[in-house]
């Protein structure tokens, strides 16, 4: 190996994404999104609660009422922001499910927000036994 490729490898490794292991990050992700601090509140997550294998990792998030908004974050991961649903007022229960990678244990955060500007969340902690960016 050149020492020109060893330069090159080093500036694309400075340039990947860190994980952002700060409630600030986490905190901020949120506001971003919800346009506030969301309050504590009823929402469901379908989640183990330990997880063998944290590369594809299904989870579900619920309301109980009419939304145009839910949100789940992950503070530990490099991106607070996993995924976010848009829902029109038709909806009577919004849901969505997914598959998500987690990097490690970590608190995961569903945020809901209503059409009259209200925002909660609440959530999930969750044991991760084989990381996601261990596994060779």
């Amino acid at each position: 190996m050149k020492r020109r490729d060893v330069v090159i490898s080093a500036a694309a490794w400075a340039l990947l994404p860190q994980a952002r292991a700060t409630d600030a990050a986490l905190q901020a992700a949120i506001r971003a999104w919800a346009g506030r601090d969301p309050v504590p509140g009823a929402l469901q997550i379908d989640m183990a609660a330990l997880v063998e294998n944290g590369n594809a990792v299904p989870v579900r998030v619920a309301a109980h009422e009419p939304v145009v908004g839910l949100a789940l974050f992950t503070p530990l991961n490099p991106e607070p922001e996993v995924v976010h649903a848009s829902f029109g007022p038709a909806v009577a229960r919004p849901e969505f499910s997914t598959r998500m990678r987690l990097a490690r244990s970590q608190r995961i955060v569903a945020v809901a927000k209503a059409a009259d500007g209200r925002c909660w969340q609440t959530g999930l902690d969750v044991i991760v036994t084989l990381a996601a960016c261990v596994e060779g």
